[in-house]
């Protein structure tokens, strides 16, 4: 499976760099001021980048929402039992949660993939078993998963979004569902990226100031436990990731392989997306980070991979929601740059120096 893996590494390449100057020529020649849709120009041109076309179409979306529970929840780092994930879950399955709302609204198919949650659901109509284990191991004991299983949570993952490439959707989008898992993608943050544990801790689900230094001191633990595995971005994610963050991260590189767009949603959905960075390099340009979370540290981390968020809404539920709303924005972004005239067909004056 390891060999399958880097095959797929390496058959992502680098977004079309040569298409930028011929899509910002083309924004520039709208009927409107050089540059006075701000960063709507900027996420037409990335998405032209990503898709290797200067007439981009964005007709068909999904989101998939992966769902794992995770062994340090035994912990007491959540506010919520790890029973609430199987719960969310079928929530979701009976189009009752937030995620099912949002992704209506933005026209995204939704599918909910369980990749490890401890509970065995029938077989359901938007509901894809991928499940590698009934959860993770507790973090503070040892690692979280072996090598195997994140390689075959990593290439479930991919296989989603190579299949959604096949059947002709144009831009993907994260979320998930997992109690304790903003836990996990803390750790991992303060690996991959060097950041102390403290700058980045947050509430997650609304615990109280005891039970967050708890949750820092758990945190710590893992990291120290598991430091001499964590010298590789893959063996930080097996170590203290989690099985839906690692499917977060075969799903972008599956879609980046593919040249597929993918919508990032929040904390979690982001350490997904930076394990896949540091996995693979060159899957960075596909990603388009939908909001900032108002969980602590997410904008420390944004900052530290160099990118800005699209929204800022105080958000900070998770399952895609941000995702679902960016979604809008992108597809606003898109219909801007392929159905505005131009100056030269609308017969419309320049302005001086333009």
């Amino acid at each position: 499976m390891q060999q399958q893996f880097q095959a797929l590494v390496d058959a992502v390449r680098p977004v079309d760099g040569t298409l930028e100057a011929p899509a910002q020529a083309h924004l520039d020649d709208l009927t409107k001021p050089q540059g006075s849709l701000g960063r709507l120009e900027e996420i037409a041109r990335q998405f032209v980048m990503a898709t290797g076309s200067l007439k981009p179409v964005l007709e068909k979306k999904k989101i998939c929402c992966f769902a794992a529970d995770h062994g340090v929840a035994a912990e007491g780092v959540s506010a919520y039992p790890a029973e609430v994930t199987p719960q969310m879950v079928y929530n979701m399955l009976a189009g009752g949660a937030a995620i099912n709302v949002l992704s209506r609204h933005a026209g995204a198919e939704l599918e909910v993939v369980d990749m490890g949650v401890n509970h065995d659901f029938p077989e359901t109509a938007g509901l894809l078993q991928r499940k590698v284990r009934h959860g993770s191991s507790n973090m503070v004991e040892g690692p979280a998963m072996s090598g195997e299983e994140t390689l075959q949570a990593l290439m479930a993952g991919a296989a989603l979004a190579v299949e959604a490439a096949d059947n002709g959707f144009h831009l993907l989008g994260t979320g998930e569902m997992g109690i304790a898992n903003t836990t996990p993608a803390t750790a991992l943050y303060s690996v991959l990226l060097d950041i102390a544990v403290e700058e980045i801790t947050g509430r997650g689900t609304g615990i109280d100031e005891q039970r967050l230094e708890h949750k820092k001191a758990v945190i710590r633990r893992a990291i120290e436990c598991n430091r001499e595995r964590c010298a590789t971005p893959l063996g930080a994610l097996a170590s203290l990731g989690g099985f839906e963050i690692a499917g977060i991260a075969g799903f972008i590189i599956g879609a980046a392989s593919r040249r597929l767009p993918v919508v990032v949603d929040g904390f979690i959905s982001s350490a997904g997306a930076l394990a896949a960075m540091k996995i693979c390099p060159a899957a960075a340009g596909y990603l388009f980070f939908s909001h900032l979370s108002n969980e602590q540290g997410h904008r420390r981390v944004m900052q530290a991979i160099g990118t800005r968020p699209i929204l800022d809404l105080d958000l900070r539920l998770g399952e895609g929601t941000g995702g679902a709303l960016a979604m809008h924005v992108i597809e606003g972004a898109l219909r801007i740059y392929n159905g505005m005239a131009t100056f030269s067909s609308a017969s419309v004056a320049r302005g001086e120096g333009e």
